[in-house]
């Protein structure tokens, strides 16, 4: 089956109630990213220096040589930006995740004593804080696997959450594979946490943020002083409190990293923000692992339910094979598309099928049409309607016509046939019995052309009704 992978519809239009406690409206997370001492380092066995978030934008690996002044940029975020990003989130009583390099918390005793004794969650952030895009899956997962193992022999516990952040295509997969994890964040994707199905189990994702996140002071078009950081994480909170207020509560996640944020001349951008939101009611300020266990408590994994763009074609014809009034053709063209999650509802299915009925030649459309009962006509009164087009009728009431409406009706229906050549097609359940009398009236005077596209229109619409019942 030609199936695409990515998700595009998410919750839709209507996300769950968060249901964040104390009736909080938006819960406010930050990670702090540990990654001194774990990245690229000749001193870590690898072909050449680090070139990724620090002072030196634009930087370029060294391979074969230590680069002094990046090692010590990174050493700046050990040293001296933890312990000031320490003592602003114990002084604000902020418990924060930490996203931790295994090889870095390992070479950082002190640190890692600092934030058990804040009660700090200990998320991993993998084995080096390394690419993995060009890792196989097998080298990827022994790294994995080794990251697990030194965190819980440094941390004395092992981590809960992962995130590595220089993924491969695979590092999702692999992560919610283990079965270690009680959530993944390695993805971007939304405002709240959400469940995914990998192979038999359901992994909950808490996506992590790009844009409400320090390393933008280290990227081209990025902040350039702490004003504009401030005023970033401002407007992202103002946004999604006022979403909260009105009954969407989200979660706002926020990305720090000691050599970053951690200096002088920034870390009071991060200080003025949390002063901020703590001028608001209604504001959760959790760990990741919080989040966690809160979304498995309030939302856990409901059971598998049957998508459609998983089935394979019988199943696809049987389910929606009628949707288009006895029209199966309908249904196996649509299930060669390239279907995906975003087509696994009611919106979705229904542009599969309509971009087949609306790209079929003119005499298959035709045919649909063709393939409609008339109004209250012979089939109704014989009861040899289909079962959905028995509910349709009598949801306007023409099960239920006296003798001169039935009368009116005939009439309508043979001048209609008459001078088109096809049924009129109405979706009876956006209108009472007086407004498809008064469209019928109208439509007959059409000429056939303008109406052949009316009644295409009008068979989109059933078909969209029919979808929205077997939702």
């Amino acid at each position: 089956m030609n199936r695409y992978p990515r998700d595009f519809h998410g919750y839709g239009p209507t996300p769950p109630d968060a249901r964040w406690p104390g009736g909080a409206r938006i819960a406010v997370q930050f990670v702090v990213n540990y990654e001194e001492g774990g990245e690229n380092c000749l001193l870590h066995g690898d072909a050449a220096s680090e070139a990724f978030l620090s002072e030196i934008v634009g930087a370029q690996p060294w391979p074969g040589q230590r680069h002094w002044n990046m090692e010590s940029i990174y050493d700046y975020g050990a040293r001296a930006g933890f312990w000031r990003l320490h003592r602003l989130f114990t002084d604000a009583g902020i418990p924060v995740t930490v996203y931790g390099v295994a090889s870095a918390l390992a070479r950082a005793p002190g640190q890692v004593e600092a934030m058990r004794d804040a009660g700090w969650e200990i998320a991993s952030h993998g084995l080096k804080w390394i690419d993995y895009k060009d890792h196989t899956a097998e080298a990827e997962q022994a790294d994995m696997d080794e990251a697990i193992r030194l965190h819980t022999e440094v941390v004395g516990e092992a981590p809960r959450g992962w995130y590595c952040g220089r993924t491969s295509v695979n590092t999702v997969a692999l992560a919610a594979r283990t079965g270690l994890f009680d959530y993944v964040s390695d993805t971007y994707d939304d405002d709240l946490p959400y469940w995914m199905r990998v192979g038999p189990r359901d992994q909950l994702i808490i996506p992590y943020t790009l844009d409400c996140n320090d390393m933008r002071f280290a990227t081209p078009q990025g902040f350039n002083s702490g004003d504009q950081f401030y005023a970033y994480l401002r407007d992202t909170f103002d946004a999604l409190y006022a979403e909260g207020t009105q009954g969407a509560a989200k979660m706002m996640s926020v990305g720090l990293h000691c050599r970053l944020v951690g200096r002088p001349g920034r870390i009071q951008a991060l200080k003025r923000f949390v002063e901020y939101i703590k001028g608001f009611e209604g504001v959760w300020t959790p760990r990741r692992i919080d989040i966690a266990d809160h979304w498995r408590a309030e939302h856990p994994p409901q059971p598998d339910r049957v998508r459609p763009s998983q089935m394979d074609r019988d199943a696809f014809v049987e389910a929606y094979g009628g949707i288009f009034e006895h029209s199966p053709w309908i249904a196996e063209r649509a299930h060669a598309l390239e279907l995906g999650p975003a087509h696994d509802c009611p919106a979705g299915l229904h542009n599969a099928l309509a971009r087949m009925f609306r790209s079929a030649s003119e005499a298959e459309r035709l045919d649909v049409l063709q393939a409609h009962p008339d109004l209250a006509g012979k089939l109704a009164n014989a009861k040899r309607l289909t079962e959905a087009s028995t509910a349709e009728q009598a949801s306007a009431g023409l099960d239920a016509l006296t003798d001169a409406e039935r009368a009116k009706f005939e009439a309508l229906n043979a001048d209609y046939v008459a001078k088109h050549g096809f049924p009129f097609i109405i979706a009876v359940r956006d209108h009472d019995k007086a407004g498809i009398l008064r469209a019928f009236e109208t439509r007959i005077a059409q000429d056939t052309a303008t109406e052949f596209a009316t009644a295409c229109g009008q068979v989109e619409r059933i078909a969209r009704l029919r979808l929205e019942d077997m939702s």
